[in-house]
Parts: C-alpha cells; structure tokens; sequence
C-alpha cells in the first residue's frame, strides 16, 4: 500500500532558510550549465542535438543543469534537508529523456506523423514518473508491478520487467540511431559526393546499429539470444516460400543503389508513366511526375523490366524549331535569322553552335529547321522553346520576310451564255415523276 509519511515528514523539514538556500544552489547550478552550452555553443548549427536552435533546447544544458543540480545536492544533504533539489533533478531527468527521444525521432523520421503521438506518450510517462519520485512513491508502484505477473506458456514474467525491458529497448534504439544520424551527416555527406550511395551505406549502417542495439537490449533485459535461432530458421522458412516477392523487392533495392544504373534525380520511365526519381527505398522506388502524381514503383520491376532513362550522361539536349516561309525569300538570310534568334537566348549553348536547314519544299512555302542546344533541360524545355520561336517571329517581321498561310484555292469553271443544263419545253410536265407521282398513278 502507497505511503506518504516519507514525503510529509520531507515537507516538514523544510525551513525558510533552507529553502532559499537550496534556491540559491539551483540558480547557481542553471547559470553554470546555460554558460557552459552557450561557450561551447556559439558555432554550433541550429540541427545540433547537443545544442539545438537557441543553445540551451538541446541535449546539453538539461544534462549539465542535472550533474551540477545533482552534485549541488549531494553536498547540501550533509547539513539539511534537500527538498528543491530533489524536486528539480526528477525534473532535469524527465526533460533530458524527453528531449532525447524527441529530437532523436525528429531527425530519423522527419515527415513521420507518428512522431508527435511518440513525443506525446514519452512526455506524460517521463512527467509521470518524476512526480512519482519526487513524492517518494515510485519505489511502492514498481513493487506492486513487480507483484503483477504474466504468463506466456511455461514462462511468467512480471509487468514491471516488461516495463523495464521495454524502456532499456527504446533507449539502446534512440542512442543507435542517434549514432547512424551522426556517422551519416559527418562521415558519410563530406566522404559520398554521389547520393545514391551515399543512401545505400546510410542504410547498411542503420540497419547493422540496430541489429547490435536490440541484440544488447534483449540481452540486458535477460532474454537469451540463443532463442533467437528458432526465429531465424522460420524467417529463413518464410522468405523462401512467402516472402518471395518482398525478399526480392528489398534484393533488388541494393542492386539499383550499388549499380547505380538510375540515380536519385533521374527523370526515368516505366511502361507508360514518365517522371523524376525522388527517392529509392529498399522496397520501392519513388517517381514524380511533372504534374505532382507520384508513382511507387517495386524495385523487382525496375531490375527485370524494361525502364528508359531519360537523363544523359552528357546533359546536352537538343530542341528544333520547324517554320515555313514564302518562296520569295532569301534562305541564306532566314538562315541567319533564325540563329541569331536562338542565340540571344540565355540558356541556349553557344556550343554547339545553333544551326538551321532548309530541310523541304512544302507546299506553303520553304520550310526550314533550327536546331539549338540546352544544358538544363530539368528547368523545362517549352519555356526555352516558346522564347526561341518568339524570336524568330519578331526577327522575320523586322526583315519582312512573309510567313505564308496555309491555302487551299478551290477554282470553279466558268460556263458561256446558253451552255448550262436545258430544260425540257412545257417546264416540268414532260419529265419523269417522282416517287410519289408513280406510286399515285399506280394507286389509280
């Protein structure tokens, strides 16, 4: 049964004195650690776990502000009672674990919406449990969970080992890929310049780190791992006869990271559906077309079916203009006319050089073709299309050289006087009747 004669007789010790020392202790002890993380600060990005945007909302002054509030009342408790201090070190922890599991959370799992219901959860245990210590009950709640038992099978297992376990897992996971997060911004971003691998070594030592921490894990909470094999051996089972697909899909993801031969970036197509890669998972692979549908394509179909890449080697890319003028005009200077046009344009390349050809006698008028080049097709090609053939348009008006229009003359024969068709004498009283005359005279 929960007793609270611990925590009266603590309130009763406290004295007026002692309490603004113990206030004089503990805003002692917050200076020091907020000048600390602000020296050691200053440089620091705003993305830092240890620092964060303003200095003092990382993972470093709640730790300080517990070793020097902690510290401050081992050395107080030999001459009074520390209740304050007591009351503000259950609180730095709580928010050193909160904050821990959050910002770790933030930067693994960015747009997750599972996040904030996470954060929420850790929030109310963590302040729960503070509150339980500082008022002398936490020792009496995990008694009574220590007396509440599970049974799985043969084994019985108490709520409070569960509870244990669970909590030595999450934190072992949050310190595992709080490493891989590191390893990957200051190792693996200057080290990789290439994206694609630099996803795939991302991936391996994630994966490899959590691998090792939940081993650890289980292994502090008591489970022994040579059980584990038993798992293996049905997942072994399971991937060859039911996860065929899955297995290859996570297969096929490595292969594309490791060949390189579509990269992250890359506008690609598979069967009818055209678009930029926005990301490869080791599942599936992420496609964006231009018109904001995205496409999630298993990566098993990119390694055995068929899929054009649209991005080149060379980035090069070359766009025409086909136009027809008079026959009247000078091909030489509709030649130049029309290079000097896309030569004005920014984006153009000046090598190659834009050419232009007359390439047929159509029926309108000499139609000629401008070939130009551009070296940053993934800012469009229409934009850079329709200023070129702005261009030329208002190039041919300055030297008056006609864009003929599309004619279609239909020529009528003219008859003389007393040639057209004549009409039998009595007007129509000698001509055939009509369907309806015959088939009065036939009812007569």
């Amino acid at each position: 049964m929960l007793d609270w004669n611990g925590f009266v007789q603590r309130l009763s010790e406290v004295h007026a004195r002692t309490l603004w020392i113990e206030i004089a202790a503990l805003v002692l002890c917050l200076l020091l650690a907020w000048g600390v993380t602000r020296w050691f600060g200053r440089d620091q990005p705003g993305d830092s776990l240890w620092f964060g945007e303003k200095s003092f909302d990382g993972l470093l002054f709640p730790l300080l502000a517990l070793a020097f509030t902690d510290l401050a009342r081992r050395l107080l408790l030999t001459v009074q009672p520390t209740l304050l201090l007591r009351v503000a070190v259950s609180i730095f922890l709580a928010l050193l674990a909160i904050r821990l599991f959050a910002r770790v959370l933030r930067r693994v799992f960015p747009a997750s919406a599972l996040v904030r219901l996470v954060e929420r959860t850790i929030s109310w245990v963590a302040w729960a449990a503070a509150v339980l210590w500082i008022v002398g009950l936490l020792p009496p709640v995990l008694d009574e969970l220590e007396a509440i038992n599970l049974g799985f099978g043969k084994t019985r297992v108490s709520l409070r080992t569960l509870f244990e376990g669970v909590l030595s897992c999450g934190v072992v996971l949050m310190i595992t890929l709080w490493i891989s997060s590191t390893i990957e911004k200051r190792l693996l971003t200057p080290a990789v310049s290439d994206l694609s691998m630099r996803k795939v070594a991302s991936n391996a030592v994630r994966a490899g780190l959590l691998l090792v921490g939940l081993l650890f894990a289980l292994s502090a909470v008591g489970v022994d791992l040579t059980a584990l094999s038993v798992l293996g051996g049905a997942l072994g089972v399971g991937l060859g006869f039911g996860l065929q697909k899955l297995a290859a899909n996570y297969v096929s993801g490595f292969v594309i990271l490791l060949e390189r031969s579509i990269r992250i970036g890359d506008s690609v197509k598979v069967d009818t559906f055209e678009g930029q890669i926005t990301d490869i998972k080791t599942r599936y692979t992420l496609i964006r077309a231009r018109n904001g549908r995205q496409a999630i394509v298993p990566n098993e179909s990119i390694i055995t079916g068929r899929v054009e890449n649209l991005t080149l080697a060379d980035l090069k890319t070359n766009l025409n203009t086909v136009i027809a003028v008079g026959y009247d005009s000078d091909p030489a200077q509709v030649q130049a006319i029309l290079c000097e046009a896309a030569a004005s344009q920014d984006r153009v390349l000046a090598d190659p050089t834009p050419v232009a050809f007359l390439t047929n006698f159509g029926a309108d008028g000499l139609e000629f073709t401008l070939n130009y080049w551009i070296s940053d097709p993934d800012k469009g090609k229409d934009n850079v299309r329709s200023a070129v053939n702005i261009a030329v348009l208002e190039g041919l008006r300055r030297a008056g050289i006609d864009i003929p229009f599309p004619q279609r003359v239909v020529r009528v024969a003219s008859l003389p006087p007393g040639a057209g068709p004549q009409m039998p004498p009595g007007g129509g009283s000698d001509s055939q009747p009509s369907v309806g005359d015959r088939s009065a005279t036939g009812g007569a």
